[in-house]
């Protein structure tokens, strides 16, 4: 190999090594994660994963500038986006691979919602088979901008932070499955907890928008007809 070649190759694998780089801090992947389900200020992903604005705004300008974020100022706030579709299926190939790597992630999924005594959930086979048979509801509860977003076919909108008071809205003869951003979103875990507690049949669906998506199935945006206000 010729030093010209040699030096083609190196700096061809340094900007591979650049996205590595961008995506490999922990905060990082959550703030993408969350970008994957709609777009967000920057005050709304720094109170989602818990760091302060300051912070926040460090990593996803390590995320532009590998250009997998993009920015826009929209008054006082600046609200950030994924650049390109593909940066969602990199994400999730990406979280496959470790899900398929890595036994620790199992583990510690499995703890947690084994803690939370529902850690069985519903594949996207069986929920679309319950949906067909008009057996189950199904209940978002992201924030009202994912959902309008990207949600479900036939999903009911209500996030986990209006359960409480919302639940009349909800059929005590069905099963109820809810289902968040993921098989590691927390938000259905805590409403399945919620509504078993007031006497729901609930499970949760292991997978999100994303997941469903990518199997080929289809996702509907803005408000259904029976999430609208009256």
């Amino acid at each position: 190999m010729t030093t010209t070649e040699r030096r083609f190759k190196n700096d061809i694998y340094e900007q591979f090594a650049r996205i590595g780089k961008a995506v490999s801090s922990p905060k990082r992947l959550e703030l993408l994660d969350l970008l994957c389900q709609t777009e967000r200020t920057v005050e709304s992903l720094a109170a989602e994963a818990q760091l302060s604005v300051a912070n926040t705004s460090r990593h996803l300008q390590i995320l532009r500038g590998v250009r997998l974020v993009e920015a826009e100022k929209q008054g006082l706030h600046v609200t950030y986006r994924v650049a390109d579709p593909a940066v969602g299926e990199f994400f999730l190939a990406m979280r496959k691979l470790a899900e398929t790597r890595l036994a620790d992630i199992e583990q510690i999924t499995r703890d947690f919602f084994g803690s939370h005594g529902n850690f069985e959930a519903l594949s996207s086979k069986a929920l679309l088979q319950r949906v067909r048979e008009g057996e189950v509801t199904v209940l978002d509860v992201r924030p009202p901008e994912e959902y309008i977003s990207g949600h479900l076919p036939g999903a009911i909108s209500i996030p986990l932070a209006e359960l409480e008071r919302r639940m009349q809205e909800l059929p005590r003869h069905q099963e109820i499955v809810a289902y968040c951003r993921g098989p590691y979103c927390v938000l259905s875990a805590e409403a399945v907890e919620r509504l078993r507690k007031a006497g729901f049949e609930a499970v949760r669906f292991e997978e999100g928008v994303q997941d469903w998506q990518m199997r080929g199935l289809p996702l509907v945006s803005g408000i259904e007809e029976r999430d609208a206000p009256t």
